[in-house]
């Protein structure tokens, strides 16, 4: 069974704490041996996946804790974030049409189809009162 290396950063949901949340993931990335691209890739959807979290599951409530795990197992980089707030249902998750969004000049919208592009794989889960929205990326 390979070792795994595990990093864990506990945070309160704030977009104040998003730059140290990518310092965290982007140095370990670094660490576990990923290229710039595929590092800014990981950052980028955990960055995202955060401010999800922040907006939607906390409903911009500061306070609230987020748990971020990062580990190594192999060659794969395994990413869980954990949250206490409102849940989300992937299965309910409609893509937003681009021209909708032009037309009501929105910038956003389009978080999760970014998170499952970066990563190799993305998955989310409710357990009791928490979320927790697990993602890997190989080497």
């Amino acid at each position: 069974m390979p070792s795994i290396k595990e990093h864990t950063l506990h945070i309160s949901a704030s977009t104040d704490e998003l730059e140290r949340i990518r310092h965290f993931v982007a140095d370990h990335a670094g660490k576990f041996g990923f290229d710039e691209g595929d590092i800014n890739d990981i950052t980028l959807a955990v960055d995202e996946a955060c401010t999800n979290i922040i907006k939607h599951a906390y409903e911009w409530k500061t306070g609230k804790p987020i748990h971020i795990q990062l580990a190594m197992r192999g060659n794969e980089m395994l990413v869980s974030i954990i949250d206490e707030g409102k849940s989300f249902d992937p299965a309910g998750y409609k893509m937003p049409s681009m021209q909708d969004q032009l037309n009501q000049k929105k910038r956003s919208g389009y978080g999760i189809l970014l998170i499952r592009k970066l990563m190799d794989h993305v998955e989310y889960r409710k357990r009791n009162s928490r979320n927790e929205i697990r993602m890997t990326k190989k080497r």
